[in-house]
């Protein structure tokens, strides 16, 4: 990304809108967006780093809960909440940051919710794992504060491998909707 153009954008963004970009308070606001850009945009230039694996075999591995933050491609408005993420291993499991950086990278790029969940669980399926389920619940900005300005929340789920069987998919999201203190072993 070029940060100087991004700079150059938004200065006009603020004269477009009125604003004076030489007052105080905007001042430095170009930069701000152009270096806040970078980070939120990150996404096009990560690497999940799924390759990382150690050799054990379980059932299934849950990761709940993990945190994500993203941006629209509608309105380049924020999106956000919960990515729950379930993988049956093939006598390998990843380590729970890799999960998390394979989340940052899909959600650090402007796009849509559906597509965040497919390419998480695509990605995770390409790696030889028997089975995916990557489960996204979020709450969109672009609804919350224009057009109809409602507080819904969006769940979206992409079910890979052994959990596109029906029994094997209603077993896998009863796992994931509970909670660990619920769980009786």
């Amino acid at each position: 990304m070029d940060q100087e153009r991004v700079k150059k954008l938004v200065r006009e963004l603020i004269i477009e809108l009125g604003e004076d970009p030489t007052r105080e308070g905007l001042r430095e606001t170009p930069e701000r967006i152009a270096n806040m850009y970078k980070e939120i945009f990150g996404g096009y230039d990560s690497d999940s780093e799924l390759s990382v694996q150690f050799s054990e075999d379980s059932d299934v591995v849950i990761a709940r809960d993990i945190q994500f933050y993203s941006m629209c491609e509608h309105h380049m408005l924020p999106f956000y909440g919960r990515v729950h993420i379930a993988y049956s291993p093939n006598g390998r499991v990843f380590g729970i940051s890799k999960l998390v950086r394979l989340v940052e990278k899909y959600s650090k790029r402007l796009q849509i919710q559906e597509r965040l969940t497919k390419n998480i669980a695509d990605e995770l399926h390409s790696q030889g794992v028997k089975g995916v389920v990557v489960l996204v619940d979020a709450e969109h900005l672009c609804m919350k504060m224009r057009g109809v300005k409602n507080d819904a929340t969006l769940s979206s789920s992409a079910f890979r491998g052994i959990y596109e069987n029906k029994e094997e998919k209603l077993g896998i999201m009863s796992l994931i909707r509970q909670r660990a203190s619920d769980l009786a072993i």
